[in-house]
């Protein structure tokens, strides 16, 4: 008799369609199939009650099927019983949770109703889920782009309304207290990323990745931004010789594959002067900067035996773009002090960009991901060097030191793990 009823409806005599499903309800009992057609005839028909009872009943007898509470929900909304048409369309997430239509129909139900800060949240829902679907109708495309200007709208309203009500608080809590806050902030609006320590050697645990570290951790900057003009002085004497013994920043092994670095690799565009590397002073560079050598010595540099500290002169051709990348290790901390700034040269560590200021110093830890630019027509030149990572104690540096003591006299050391410095 299903059959009977489906070929007739099919075939356009909707009413002998109508009759074999009343009949199969005689016979049969609670057919969902049977009360679903029923209940679009009545649609149809613009009959809006008989249609949600026939859609209640068909429910009743199949909880298991969204598109009967789609139906519902559709019969609800032509009636204008706005409450009905929520209720149905959550019956249908109830089932699934990503059905694309139940979210739709829930975030136009929601703007209708000026009720903008769920339409927002349920057309975020409906991007979600359409970030899944490969091939896109033009229909489509509209109603996301759509959705995507509902949600960018609330977001801003939301966040006019944060930062001119927080505007006195922040201002009280002044730079160094507002600054995690701040961020954290950001990333609730969809501002920012949070990044996290990538390290591509020893990655020590529980360590915060802060990507600028506030300067109270190192009371002594002032004193290696007091040698500023000295250090920039010697460095440009040096740099006025023909023999100035500057090297490629990168030097990949000969089969390296081609990567970010490629463009990079043994060129002078990126520059490097080194006075340590990798633990080792290099008395003959040290000697052409005596006063530089002896303002670093001065300070409490990282000191794992071969590994750091790494002290150098970093220089930056005009027009130079350092790749977005992470570091080895976030044990260290790297200090920059800039020496010879133009305008238009910019560093980014995870999500918030600075411009470097001559004389003036920062921390910042380089496991998370950075990169730099010198967009000017002149050389930028900085003195980097690594200090610890102000989150690990003393008691752990010792540690350190006797993990690699220990790792340096064994043969199975894997290699990757045991680094600490570029």
């Amino acid at each position: 008799m299903i059959s009977r009823a489906m070929a007739a409806q099919q075939a356009g005599r909707q009413g002998e369609a109508v009759a074999l499903f009343h009949e199969l309800l005689d016979r049969a009992g609670e057919q969902p199939l049977a009360l679903n057609a029923l209940g679009m005839d009545a649609l149809g028909r613009r009959d809006f009650a008989s249609a949600a009872a026939f859609f209640d009943r068909a429910i009743a007898a199949d909880p298991r099927a969204p598109e009967l509470q789609m139906n519902l929900a559709k019969a609800y909304r032509e009636a204008g019983d706005v409450a009905g048409e929520e209720r149905a369309l959550l019956g249908a997430l109830a089932v699934d949770q990503t059905h694309f239509m139940a979210l739709v129909r829930l975030a136009e139900l929601h703007e209708r109703t000026g009720d903008l800060r769920r339409a927002a949240e349920r057309w975020s829902n409906v991007l979600a889920v359409a970030a899944g679907i490969a091939e896109r109708s033009p229909a489509l495309e509209m109603m996301l782009e759509h959705a995507r200007e509902v949600v960018a709208r609330q977001h801003a309203s939301f966040a006019d309304a944060l930062d001119s009500g927080l505007a006195a608080a922040r201002a009280a809590a002044g730079p160094s207290g507002r600054r995690r806050f701040d961020a954290c902030v950001d990333h609730v609006l969809g501002r920012r990323r949070i990044y996290a320590n990538e390290c591509h050697g020893l990655h020590f645990p529980f360590l915060p990745a802060d990507e600028f570290f506030d300067r109270a951790h190192f009371p002594w900057l002032g004193e290696i931004e007091a040698e500023t003009d000295v250090i920039r002085a010697e460095l440009e004497a040096v740099l006025a010789e023909d023999a100035a013994p500057i090297r490629p920043y990168v030097a990949m092994e000969p089969g390296t594959p081609q990567n970010k670095w490629s463009t990079l690799d043994r060129s002078l565009a990126w520059g490097a002067m080194h006075l340590w590397k990798d633990g080792k002073r290099d008395d003959a560079v040290c000697a052409r900067f005596p006063r530089t050598a002896a303002a670093v010595e001065r300070l409490p540099l990282s000191d794992l035996p071969g590994r750091t500290p790494t002290v150098f002169f970093s220089l930056l051709k005009p027009g130079t773009h350092l790749p977005a990348h992470t570091g080895v290790s976030n044990v260290r901390t790297i200090i920059h002090l800039p020496l010879i700034v133009p305008e238009g040269c910019e560093f980014r560590v995870g999500g918030e960009t600075r411009r470097w200021e001559e004389g003036k110093a920062w921390a910042f830890d380089d496991t998370i991901d950075h990169e730099a630019w010198n967009r000017s027509d002149q050389m930028r030149a900085i003195l980097i060097f690594d200090v610890w990572n102000p989150y690990i104690t003393a008691e752990e540096r010792d540690l350190l030191r006797a993990f690699y003591a220990l790792a340096d006299e064994s043969d199975t050391a894997p290699t990757a793990a045991m680094q600490i410095g570029d």
